[in-house]
């Protein structure tokens, strides 16, 4: 996945408390098995005035007016506001597939649920934890100034505001160590590929007959 350092970019509100993943990215978009082409769907009911399906063509569609992404001022936000509770509801990994696939990089709540918090960091996505208080400013300050950017600094562990002021935010070492190197699971155990091909060339040395299987 890629590497998480430091990222600026504009900042979107989603004013709504208890966001479940179905919400996120709606059901019927799990029947893929691909780990790709959530993006276009992400908040779909919320997006879209019609009912969508998987391999839908867009163009054909009647996006809402009213929805915060659909307005001109966000577009192209990657960071995303949003209030406690967020990523509720189901399990699924599709929700930060698609949050991630939209284009988001950070995303800024009160709280989180805790399932969608730890598959965000195996993804690529940084959740931030900050005071309610807190983060009602921002969305008084984004609200008040479109365009308006946030920059994320993990290595330093602050969220920077267009006016320069830092909020320190807490992240564990190790999820900290992996968004920073671009590690996912798969890329962790890659890691250490070298002592995984002598584990089983020294398996195969002294248990050679592990190498053969059964003929049908």
């Amino acid at each position: 996945m890629d590497k998480f350092v430091i990222h600026k970019g504009i900042a979107a509100p989603i004013d709504r408390e208890n966001v479940d993943t179905d919400a996120i990215i709606p059901k019927q978009f799990l029947k893929s098995i691909r780990k790709s082409g959530f993006g276009p769907n992400l908040f779909d009911e919320w997006r879209y005035l019609d009912h969508g399906e998987p391999g839908q063509d867009l163009a054909s569609r009647r996006p809402n007016p009213d929805f915060i992404l659909n307005q001109p001022r966000y577009k192209n936000a990657s960071v995303l506001l949003a209030r406690k509770n967020f990523g509720c509801g189901s399990s699924r990994e599709h929700a930060p597939w698609a949050l991630q696939q939209y284009g988001f990089r950070a995303l800024i709540a009160p709280s989180f649920a805790d399932i969608f918090f730890n598959n965000c960091f195996k993804n690529g996505v940084l959740p931030i934890v900050l005071p309610e208080a807190t983060v009602s400013q921002l969305f008084d300050e984004v609200a008040a100034f479109p365009g308006y950017e946030l920059t994320v600094d993990l290595q330093r562990q602050v969220v920077v505001k267009a006016q320069g002021e830092e909020i320190p935010f807490d992240v564990q070492p190790f999820r900290k160590f992996c968004l920073l190197n671009g590690f996912d699971d798969i890329g962790l155990t890659l890691r250490q590929s070298d002592k995984i091909k002598a584990y089983e060339a020294e398996r195969l040395a002294t248990k050679p007959w592990l190498a053969h299987t059964l003929q049908s």
